[in-house]
């Protein structure tokens, strides 16, 4: 497959629809101290850089730091919510890597990229490799990574 750096119109994309290059950027999404307090009660992570501003700029942060796993739900439902969707079955996986903080009140907006595709053994279905790049406000990179999702052709 040859590498088209397209961007993709909105509309839902099956295998079949896509080539490695293919891109688009999602929404943005303010990351607010509520959505931080909200991940917390709900996993019980209250690590204090993710609760307390004090001790935040104790260990060195600027402030209040989402917790990563947050940031990274966050970039899955701007994918999903995105104009641009993809006929899926299920995400089979991530590689993912959190590359600097994000802040209460960071707005973060995310670059998905086609990466590869393959077909499966299933005539109907395939797997295509996204790479994801998650950026703040000033377009600093602070997550990036892979999934791998099942797509039905």
């Amino acid at each position: 497959m040859e590498l088209t750096e397209q961007v993709l119109n909105p509309g839902a994309y099956g295998l079949g629809d896509l080539n490695p290059g293919d891109w688009f950027s999602t929404g943005e999404r303010v990351v607010s101290a509520e959505l931080i307090d909200a991940f917390a009660d709900l996993t019980g992570d209250r690590f204090e850089i993710h609760m307390d501003e004090s001790a935040a700029k104790r260990h060195g942060f600027a402030g209040r730091v989402a917790h990563g796993l947050l940031v990274l739900s966050l970039v899955d439902g701007l994918k999903n919510q995105s104009p641009v969707s993809f006929r899926a079955v299920a995400s089979l996986g991530w590689n993912w890597s959190f590359r600097a903080p994000v802040l209460a009140g960071d707005t973060i907006g995310v670059r998905i990229a086609v990466r590869s595709l393959r077909r499966t053994r299933r005539e109907d279905r395939g797997i295509a490799c996204l790479e994801f790049d998650a950026a703040n406000q000033r377009g600093e990179t602070v997550q990036i990574g892979e999934n791998q999702l099942m797509l039905y052709i």
